[in-house]
């Protein structure tokens, strides 16, 4: 599957619940997002960027990698594709992203009773 590309925010889901959820709601934003995704095969380059703030990971498919959550923590996950659908264990949530018709999907969810499931939704642009 062709990640490959630059995607502007188009929709999302349970944003300020998910912040809350993270311990992230103070970086509450109304600027839309822009994805950028580099591939090479299995090796990628994932960039989310508003003005004044990038989070940047780059990781290998099939491998274990060392990526930073937003707040900068570093760790250690097996990142895995599965029928197109890239998935990363993050510590506070499961991240997983597919493209749907030529759309970036992106879904992130927490554990436990009151998991929350924050899904975004970017067009390429």
């Amino acid at each position: 599957m062709a990640f490959a590309g630059k995607y502007e925010l188009e929709s999302q889901d349970n944003y300020e619940e998910f912040l809350g959820a993270i311990g992230l709601l103070n970086a509450k934003t109304d600027h839309k997002v822009i994805t950028e995704v580099v591939q090479d095969g299995n090796d990628f380059t994932w960039t989310q960027s508003i003005p004044n703030w990038t989070w940047s990971n780059k990781f290998t498919v099939g491998q274990d990698c060392e990526l930073k959550t937003m707040k900068g923590v570093k760790f250690t996950a097996a990142v895995t594709m599965e029928e197109g659908k890239i998935s990363i264990p993050f510590p506070q949530y499961h991240f997983t992203a597919e493209m749907i018709e030529e759309k970036l999907i992106m879904i992130c969810i927490t554990p436990g009773e009151k998991s929350v499931t924050f899904r975004r939704t970017s067009r390429r642009i």
